[in-house]
Formats: structure tokens, C-alpha cells, sequence
């Protein structure tokens, strides 16, 4: 499912990360995944949390710079060989990754994919999932029975075909 995440820039700078995670613990704010990317100057926190829009107000408000991108949320099983097995697909219909982060909650693994074209990449997962593979999209969040429904109606409308 494609869902926003947050991308809060931060210097490279000791507790940076604390603050922000206190801003938002402060706030009932749940950060569901995260990863961190630094180069010498910054580093980029990318964020999935409970309630996008009110995290994206409050740290712009505590003056930090957000940014929100689409991502594809997908769960796997968490068995050796099944990322590969998406990543393979992904890859022979020209798909690029251009960062994902994952982890792994007993025998699933959930996996945040940055993809040149989401709206491609959730066809071809849509074409697995018709051809047999077993792929579990994700519905998180202050959406998720809009979401749900929309994943519904592709399903039952034949995801694009």
C-alpha cells in the first residue's frame, strides 16, 4: 500500500535524533519504522509514525525542514529468499529502488520500498498477487479504512487489468 512517510532533515549534530523523537513521544506520536542516512554535513531521518499530518505540523513548528514522499508499505513472508523473490519482479519490469528499509515482526517482514514509479511497482505486486505469490499490503494508520477500501475495490475491479 502506498503510504507517506516523513523525511526530517537534521545536522550532524549529537541528540538531534533524540529530539525529534521526543517532540513526537511528547505528542502521542508512534514512529512505526524509521531509518537514518547521513552524509558529513546532514543526516535524513526517514519516518513512518501513527499521524502523518499532525507529526509533519509539529516538527515543522519545533523548525524543523519535513518533507513527505509516497513509499509502497509491502509485507513478506520472513523466510530466506522472499525479498528477493519481489525484488526480482520488481526488477525485470525496470522498476528501481531507490532506497527501502525493512524489519522483521515474527514470520513477517514488512518493507518500505522508494520506487522510481509507485504506481507501477503496485501493478506489478497487483500481477503477483493474481499469478499465486502471496503478498500482504498494508493499511496503517489514521486512513486505513480508506485505504483498505481502495485495495478492496483494485482487487475486485481486477488491479488494472
Amino acid at each position: 500500500m502506498t503510504i507517506k512517510q516523513l523525511s526530517v532533515f537534521l545536522e550532524n549534530k549529537t541528540g538531534r535524533i533524540n529530539e525529534v523523537t521526543k517532540i513526537l513521544g511528547k505528542n502521542g506520536i508512534n514512529m512505526h519504522a524509521f531509518s537514518m542516512a547521513e552524509t558529513t554535513d546532514f543526516g535524513i531521518l526517514r519516518l513512518i509514525v501513527s499521524e502523518v499530518d499532525k507529526a509533519v505540523e509539529i516538527l515543522r513548528n519545533e523548525n524543523f525542514a519535513v518533507m513527505l514522499t509516497d513509499v509502497l508499505c509491502i509485507s513478506c513472508p520472513n523466510v530466506a529468499g522472499s525479498l528477493s523473490a519481489i525484488l526480482e519482479k520488481l526488477a525485470s519490469e525496470e522498476i528501481f529502488i531507490e532506497y527501502m528499509y525493512a524489519f522483521a515482526d515474527g514470520d513477517k517482514a514488512n518493507v518500505i520500498i522508494r520506487a522510481n514509479d509507485i504506481d507501477k511497482c503496485v501493478s506489478v505486486l497487483g500481477a503477483c498477487v493474481k499469478s499465486g505469490d502471496e503478498i500482504e499490503l498494508v493499511c496503517e494508520g489514521e486512513d486505513e479504512e480508506e485505504a483498505l477500501k481502495v485495495l478492496v475495490a483494485a482487487v475486485e475491479a481486477g488491479l488494472g487489468e
